[in-house]
């Protein structure tokens, strides 16, 4: 079947993007990496002995971040609704967190153990219509503050994925209540034309 217009304008796009060269130079799983990585040196989102859970993992490159910035010195969880090939000292949770089976088997594998970091990337499949996608990305955003608010310890922290648009003002109001700092940050890796941009959440109220 031919691609269409839009579709070979993506993968010229994406093939040619220097983050994604320098991720497949380098070895990480995704151009996903960098956003991260400036994340992490920016505001010191790592600390040794840290458990983070990383929602929306995969293909893994997050958690492939992670891993290597706290050496053997810390613990992650991921999980995602693909399958994502393994990565030495990250336990890794096939299935969808909206479901409440995914939830109570991720709550398993903390056995009551406070986080440190919550990490969500998830963005639902886009389906090309404005409003639609928009209510999927809160749904997931949403829930990913649930269980944020629900596991982090005192002082933890919250990083998540968000497009601007209906309830992006509400929701970061509801992040304002729960912690002691709310930022915006748009990475550099992050294309110029998305309205996509990360909130980052810290200081975890009691």
């Amino acid at each position: 079947m031919a691609r269409s217009k839009s579709s070979s304008r993506w993968l010229q796009e994406h093939f040619s993007d220097p983050y994604v060269k320098k991720a497949q130079a380098e070895g990480w799983r995704s151009r996903a990496v960098f956003k991260l990585d400036e994340l992490i040196e920016r505001d010191r989102l790592l600390k040794p002995g840290m458990l983070v859970v990383d929602l929306g993992a995969a293909p893994g490159g997050w958690s492939q971040m992670v891993r290597e910035r706290l050496g053997d010195r810390g613990r992650i969880i991921a999980l995602d609704i693909l399958p994502m090939q393994g990565i030495g000292g990250v336990d890794f949770i096939l299935g969808d967190f909206r479901e409440n089976e995914v939830l109570t088997r991720l709550q398993q594998v903390l056995d009551g153990s406070r986080v440190d970091l919550v990490l969500s990337d998830m963005a639902p499949n886009m389906s090309g219509v404005g409003a639609v996608d928009q209510d999927r990305s809160m749904v997931l955003a949403e829930l990913a503050a649930d269980f944020a608010e629900n596991h982090l310890l005192a002082g933890g922290s919250f990083l998540t994925k968000l497009f601007q648009g209906q309830g992006f003002d509400d929701y970061i109001r509801r992040l304002r209540n729960h912690y002691a700092s709310v930022s915006i940050r748009k990475p550099k890796a992050s294309r110029a034309r998305s309205n996509e941009v990360y909130a980052l959440a810290t200081g975890r109220k009691s």
